[in-house]
């Protein structure tokens, strides 16, 4: 997944600005803290010129006028040990002051920058679980997820040390060649030539190395996806005997992954070596000019050592710079990710849109829908009775889950693609929220989360009693199973469920969806991992469970349909045939060949046992 977008500048700042409220205070204070660390910083080359000059010296200092009426000249001269004792107490001073404004700083960007990371990945994660269905089905989750750790922890990084290191940075080169002009305008000219240079060659770097860390992160992410998906798919991997094949696609992408970096690297070495030659190019031509200056007596010695610091202090963050370009570079990498992700439409519910108590028939008119230019149902209109228990049958691809995800609006109806109502209402004049929460779904491959059994089946109704679980694992036919476990109900399955047999997954599913009790309920291919006697005591445990429910049953087991009030069989997205089990096998059709090709002996007994419909 690209970035796809760039964001501008103001909207790179207004991100920025966004996530911050609420800790610029902060932020504030740290940038004040780190200003008053450089005023500190700089009174200690002045009070050692001070002390070479004007007290173990006869120079005159030059110094604003306030600060020379507090100044005791005459008595430190008189004592110099005194005075030598005096000026280290006070570079000492400066010293603590330094540290105690560092030690500030550091706290309050610790607590503004976690402030402000909270903010952002809280804003991002919301954002994320109102992103559309079809946005998620199109995005790789490992890269997802990157965008969301990795890019989120660059753009933390940068704001919180590197753009305060900038602000440092220009107070202190804006201070420091106040100071020397003021002391010496030539000599300050001298040191401020390079300063040109410098800025040019981080310019060059900088547009250099942006769209390398561009390129390097969505490597990055690719390798995530790649990690991601061969771990979530362990038991894949080790069935079809893939382990070298994806130890071999992972080193691929990781070698790729290596290289950028590398080259990366290499962009770094030139700058940083270019970069040390030039700094050291200026501290040496002040060391000449101001030697020569100082021997022509045009500048004091005092003086010339105080030069000496100041250039040397601000060569360095000047320097550094090229390093806060490079990873506001990358930062302005990781903002265009992350903005991809929050600019990226959430699901929206039309202005006239409300919540409907869901009564009455469902009516599918006309239906046609798909996906990337291919239609997947086609013109499809059939009902489905309220209370009744409606089943679909149909071959691969032929768009049974289309419908399901039409009904759920995981995926919305155009203005001229048809329309689905239930008691009349169109579900586009429905909220999303009002209508989810009332239809029970489960999945041919359903999700369990990382908690106990226990909170799986009640993620509908946390509120639910142990009562209530229970009597809803009983239907789904899990009960036993779950009392079989080491901690029953208070075991812990593993990742997406991983710990329990396919048919175990569903059953929890099932219970799961019971205990919603939602007015309609969807089974969509979720008794598939279970044996068909498993599949018909779970039928007929249902059927009091279901009495005024209205069910959709999806399968490709014709014994699990055929029960049913009325089966409409798809074929290519096209409603082939609908009816009783009794009408589908009087006719030739599609629904009779599937039965005749699936009835066995066994299948034969559980259809006496449950009662033809």
């Amino acid at each position: 997944m690209g970035s796809q977008t760039k964001l501008s500048r103001r909207d790179k700042i207004s991100l920025i600005l966004r996530h911050l409220q609420g800790n610029q205070g902060y932020f504030a204070g740290a940038i004040f803290l780190a200003y008053m660390n450089t005023v500190c910083n700089a009174l200690i080359p002045q009070i050692i010129s001070v002390t070479v000059d004007s007290v173990l010296g006869t120079k005159e200092p030059n110094l604003p006028r306030p600060i020379e009426q507090l100044l005791p000249l005459e008595q430190l001269r008189a004592d110099p040990y005194r005075a030598l004792w005096l000026a280290a107490g006070a570079v000492v001073l400066a010293a603590a002051i330094r540290g105690i404004c560092i030690y500030g700083m550091r706290i309050h960007l610790a607590k503004g920058s976690e402030g402000f990371v909270k903010k952002l990945r809280d804003g991002l994660y919301s954002h994320i679980m109102r992103l559309s269905f079809d946005w998620h089905t199109a995005h790789a989750t490992g890269d997802i997820i990157q965008r969301c750790t990795s890019d989120v922890e660059v753009i933390r990084t940068f704001v919180c040390n590197q753009l305060v290191e900038v602000l440092r940075t220009v107070f202190l080169v804006a201070l420091y060649i106040g100071i020397m002009l003021f002391m010496n305008w030539r000599l300050a000219l001298v040191s401020l030539a390079f300063l040109p240079i410098t800025a040019l060659a981080s310019g060059v770097f900088y547009g250099k190395i942006s769209s390398r860390f561009k390129t390097a992160d969505e490597a990055e992410g690719a390798l995530t996806t790649c990690a991601q998906e061969n771990l979530t798919g362990v038991r894949v991997v080790r069935a079809f005997g893939r382990e070298r094949f994806e130890i071999d696609r992972f080193a691929q992408k990781n070698d790729r992954f290596s290289a950028l970096w590398v080259e990366l690297g290499k962009v770094l070495s030139v700058y940083w070596a270019s970069g040390v030659l030039l700094v050291c190019l200026q501290i040496m031509a002040v060391v000449v000019v101001g030697t020569v200056a100082a021997v022509n007596g045009s500048i004091s010695l005092g003086e010339f050592q105080a030069f000496i610091i100041y250039n040397s202090a601000m060569a360095w963050p000047v320097r550094s710079l090229g390093r806060v370009l490079s990873e506001m570079s990358k930062a302005g990498v990781s903002m265009d990710r992350v903005g991809y992700i929050l600019n990226a439409s959430e699901e929206q519910d039309g202005p006239a849109a409300k919540d409907v108590e869901l009564s009455g028939d469902i009516v599918f008119d006309h239906v046609t829908f798909g996906y990337e230019g291919q239609n997947v149902l086609d013109d499809a209109s059939f009902t489905i009775p309220q209370g009744s228990t409606f089943a679909i049958l149909g071959g691969t691809g032929s768009g049974k889950s289309t419908l399901v995800h039409l009904l759920d609006r995981l995926y919305d109806l155009g203005e001229d693609q048809g329309s689905i109502t239930i008691g009349g209402v169109d579900l586009r004049e429905i909220r999303r929220d009002s209508l989810r929460s009332q239809i029970g779904l489960v999945l041919q491959e359903p999700f369990l989360f990382s908690q106990t059994i226990r909170e799986n089946i009640a993620a509908t109704r946390p509120d639910a009693s142990d009562e209530e679980l229970r009597r809803c694992a009983q239907i789904a036919c899990v009960d036993e199973a779950i009392a079989d476990l080491p901690n029953g109900y208070d075991t812990i399955v593993g990742e997406r469920g991983v710990t329990l047999s396919g048919g175990q997954k569903q059953r929890v599913a099932i219970a799961r969806m019971l205990l919603q009790n939602a007015p309609i309920m969807v089974f969509d291919d979720s008794l598939s991992a279970v044996d068909a006697e498993t599949d018909a005591k779970i039928r007929a445990a249902l059927k009091d469970r279901m009495a005024q429910a209205t069910v959709i049953l999806i399968s490709h087991r014709v014994t699990t349909l055929m029960q049913a009030d009325r089966i409409l069989v798809l074929d290519a997205g096209r409603v082939s045939d609908i009816g009783t089990h009794a009408q589908l096998i009087s006719r030739p059709g599609i629904y009779k060949e599937i039965y005749d090709i699936q009835m066995s002996s066994d299948d034969r007994a559980l259809i006496v046992e449950g009662g033809e419909a």
